[in-house]
């Protein structure tokens, strides 16, 4: 079974996160799993946020109108979360990153063979341990900690590096018409928007393979 899924997200999408897992436990159930090829995309949920990133509660309160609500919504993500196996930790979470050279260092960890683990590493920071990915230097002790050579990402942060990738990306999102993450695109033919259910992966799997 030859499955290439590309997965257009965002790193603080909490429901990119979800639909991680709920891909993982569909790619598991596949019973030959040595011509499966995921590939991370980028979409900037917010690009025009400032590189520093800003407060998370001014920008929640903005964005829900009050703190209240946000935290209603936080909730609601977190029950979810938990029947997955992830801990959303909210709380912890300070500032709203912007999230460019997130992207890039995906983009990178894709050459250097470690996408998932990079992609999982900066979900899990900030989500769970609430670190401020939009800060140089956080951002390249996680994806460090992920497997990407520490030299090699400083490179690529202090260079334009990765820009024409996401170029591409966001030429692909046009196409598809994107205007909300994750996307899943299975083997260029079938889109599944949302964090589906596994057993909505499978049947798309099922029929991105079936002979024409």
């Amino acid at each position: 079974m030859h499955l290439a899924v590309d997965v257009v997200s965002d790193v603080i999408c909490p429901w990119c996160y979800i639909g991680k897992r709920r891909l993982e436990r569909a790619l598991s159930a596949v019973e030959s799993r040595q011509d499966i090829r995921v590939r991370w995309l980028p979409f900037q949920l917010n690009p025009t946020m400032p590189k520093e990133g800003i407060s998370r509660r001014n920008y929640r309160i903005a964005k829900f109108g009050s703190w209240e609500r946000s935290q209603e919504l936080d909730a609601r993500v977190a029950a979810v979360g938990k029947t997955e196996g992830i801990h959303f930790d909210f709380d912890r979470i300070e500032r709203t990153p912007n999230t460019l050279d997130a992207h890039r260092l995906i983009w990178l960890a894709d050459q250097q063979g470690c996408q998932d683990a990079v992609v999982e590493a900066l979900f899990f920071a900030y989500f769970t341990e609430g670190r401020d990915i939009s800060n140089p230097r956080t951002i390249i002790d996680v994806v460090a900690e992920a497997g990407l050579e520490r030299p090699i990402a400083e490179a690529v942060l202090n260079s334009d590096q990765g820009m024409e990738a996401i170029q591409e990306a966001e030429g692909l999102s046009r196409r598809h018409r994107v205007d909300g993450v994750p996307l899943f695109i299975i083997n260029d033919q079938i889109t599944l928007s949302d964090a589906q259910t596994s057993d909505a992966f499978l049947e798309a799997f099922r029929k991105a393979t079936r002979p024409k």
